[in-house]
């Protein structure tokens, strides 16, 4: 490039800063300034949604598009950026782009875009100001029911976020199309001849609410594409109404506190019996990750086999997962944790009444989410169980 246009070309840009300039003082002085609110309600802007990198804050590629004779003060946005395609056309056009630069905090640039977010952010006000706020060290909700069958008096109703959207007929129950590692068609079905009454429901798909960031609900079919897909996998094991770790940051595992303890002789109520119990305890707990100062029982759809037994109510319990919970009771207990709620402190440890799975709930009073592991080693009487706590400590 010759002298003569650099010359040139930077006495434009001299100018177009000195316009831009101009242009706020003019616009400062005639016009009054909108409000991120005003901006919220005129663009019904998703207040609560998550958001991504890239995303628009107003749904659209676009960017929104309002009057350049009210508007004038625009176009620095596009003179600042040396847009100079973008100010020929808003000059042909008549038409500018929504400078967000003037309602925004952080997160957002001018057009609207989402900006400088590492993980699911979420649009939201600060001091009357819109930011997209990435997540803290780490987010968690609470799983709820989305779609769901009910029965009726004819069949079944699929109800979708509380809404009606199918009616079934009985003899279309079995052509139902929902499934996952839980349930499947033959399951609707066996639920429908023999578990259900009028107005009992199957949950089909879960949401997530209640976050902890106050971030709006998410449906069902957006779990994945926000949080993945594992997130979804872990939801379905869990009762509905769990606590979720959705995302987690930076983090540390340390290891926490771990216990064990041997499976024992009782042949009264039969050691093969009480052997798949104790590893069933174990399926139902291992991997259960429990959020901060927050409360979680142990797996779904995890079944224990009964041993006949003249004190317990009902004449039969679930001998074996004693030993199991013995040794997640002494890890909770030895890191700060109250005793879970369906356990006392005796050597039976499990209390009458509680599904050892999904009724006993640990509670994490740590300001930070923990893992509890379990595992077994060996087999028979003498075979061992362990329960550990893992620590998800945030990095600063």
């Amino acid at each position: 490039m010759s002298s003569s246009w650099r010359k040139i070309s930077v006495a434009i840009f001299i100018a177009l800063i000195l316009l831009c300039a101009a242009l706020i003082v003019i616009n400062s002085v005639n016009s009054t300034p909108l409000t991120a609110q005003q901006v919220s309600d005129e663009f019904n802007l998703p207040l609560g949604q998550s958001m991504f990198e890239n995303d628009s804050i107003v749904g659209q590629s676009n960017p929104v598009e309002v009057p350049l004779l009210s508007n004038f003060g625009f176009i620095s946005h596009q003179i600042l950026a040396f847009d100079l395609q973008g100010i020929l056309m808003t000059l042909s056009t008549g038409v500018v782009p929504f400078d967000f630069g003037t309602v925004s905090s952080g997160g957002i640039d001018t057009y609207g875009n989402v900006v400088d977010v590492d993980g699911p952010g979420f649009l939201t006000m600060e001091n009357d100001k819109l930011i997209v706020k990435s997540p803290d060290h780490y987010i968690w909700g609470y799983s709820t029911a989305y779609t769901w069958l009910e029965r009726t008096e004819e069949g079944v109703n699929i109800v979708e976020n509380g809404t009606v959207v199918k009616s079934v007929p009985v003899d279309q129950i079995k052509y139902l199309n929902y499934s996952n590692d839980y349930y499947n068609n033959e399951t609707i079905v066996n639920w429908y001849n023999y578990d259900s009454a009028v107005g009992s429901t199957f949950i089909l798909e879960k949401g997530m609410t209640n976050f902890d960031d106050g971030r709006n609900d998410v449906a069902a079919s957006q779990v994945p594409l926000i949080f993945g897909q594992d997130v979804v996998d872990y939801a379905a094991e869990y009762p509905t109404g769990s606590p979720i770790l959705l995302y987690a940051g930076q983090y540390t595992e340390e290891d926490g506190e771990t216990y064990g303890t041997s499976l024992g002789s009782h042949p009264e109520y039969g050691d093969a019996t009480r052997e798949i119990n104790a590893k069933q305890f174990v399926e139902a707990w291992n991997g259960t990750i429990i959020p901060p100062n927050s409360t979680s029982s142990g797996k779904d759809y995890v079944y224990f086999a009964s041993a006949s037994d003249s004190e317990a109510p009902g004449g039969s319990a679930a001998h074996g997962v004693c030993p199991s919970a013995r040794a997640l009771r002494a890890a909770v207990l030895a890191e700060g944790f109250g005793l879970p709620v369906g356990m006392d402190g005796s050597e039976n440890a499990v209390l009458f009444g509680y599904n050892p799975a999904s009724d006993i709930t640990v509670t994490n009073n740590h300001d930070y989410p923990v893992k509890i592991n379990m595992w077994t080693e060996g087999s028979g009487t003498g075979m061992g169980i362990y329960a550990k706590i893992t620590r998800y400590i945030p990095n600063d």
